[in-house]
């Protein structure tokens, strides 16, 4: 027998022993991830089998039940389709807003850092915060952009009730909230671009755009994908600035599938019918964030 093999069960209780101070740091972490994370996810699952209503006497086990009626809820495709509307246009325009901005702000002057703040301030401002004043911004009888319609000639409209323009007003809010926040992403990535490359391309006669599209965006893939990834996440699961704003009106106009399901939890008391909305949001999250890992996959040596 060599001498590695000998030593082969003393090192397994070497390793062993590290892991078990390792597991005592992470212990409360653990617990309070099983409490407050895993095991409500758990049980939500639980409800979205059961005909569970708060305050009923009886809470049936009725499998599938739950997920077949959403399937003949047209509220809920109603729902649904708002909310990949609302995250299709607002990711693409805010990845193209704020690679603009990053790539006109890429210097380091004092005129670009304060350009900088000023787009990066909304982004620290809560939705709540921005939902009411963009929410009294658009009054028809009070809002300053009512007023400036009316100064040059336009009536005022009522954007928050009009069915066909308060999806898109919600939608404008959201973008001018992450603009920033997608800039600095983007600035960061932009910063590692390797000089080099761009260096030679100069030398090679590229234009801005050849230098942009061959050599700019190849290098910041990775952090394309991920403020890509995590303004779909983030779209999927709005709900703060559509509650103030609109909650779901007019006429389930802004309806989105996180206010269905506040709607049937805590309004309608269908704890399993919201815990049924609540999966398939998360499964269509899942699904979206697939296929932009798969979209957007790259290779280290690319």
């Amino acid at each position: 027998m060599s001498p590695s093999t000998r030593a082969t069960p003393a090192a397994s209780r070497r390793r062993r022993l590290r892991w078990q101070p390792a597991w005592l740091f992470m212990a409360p972490s653990l617990v309070i991830l099983g409490v407050f994370v895993i095991y409500p996810i758990l049980v939500s699952f639980w409800y979205s089998l059961h005909d569970w209503t708060i305050g009923a006497d009886v809470q049936p086990f009725v499998g599938l039940q739950n997920y077949i009626a959403l399937t003949q809820d047209p509220r809920f495709w109603g729902a649904l389709g708002n909310t990949l509307e609302l995250t299709i246009v607002s990711v693409l325009v805010l990845v193209v807003l704020g690679l603009a901005l990053a790539v006109a702000l890429v210097r380091d002057t004092a005129v670009t850092k304060v350009v900088r703040a000023a787009f990066f301030f909304p982004t620290i401002v809560s939705l709540t915060s921005i939902g009411l004043v963009w929410r009294f911004l658009l009054d028809p009888e009070l809002g300053l952009v009512a007023g400036l319609s009316q100064t040059i000639g336009l009536p005022a409209v009522d954007w928050l009730q009009s069915p066909s323009l308060a999806l898109p007003a919600v939608i404008f809010v959201d973008v001018w909230k992450n603009a920033g926040f997608v800039m600095i992403i983007l600035l960061g990535g932009l910063k590692g671009v390797p000089s080099e490359r761009l260096e030679a391309g100069r030398i090679d006669g590229a234009t801005s755009w050849q230098l942009l599209r061959f050599i700019t965006l190849p290098s910041i893939r990775p952090t394309l994908l991920f403020s890509t990834l995590i303004l779909t996440i983030q779209s999927l699961q709005l709900f703060d600035l559509v509650y103030v704003m609109t909650g779901g009106g007019p006429l389930f106009a802004t309806d989105t599938l996180v206010t269905e399901v506040f709607r049937e939890g805590f309004v309608n008391f269908r704890t399993g019918y919201a815990s049924a909305i609540s999966w398939v949001l998360f499964a269509l999250i899942m699904l979206v964030s697939l296929l932009q890992l798969r979209l957007f996959r790259y290779d280290d040596v690319d």
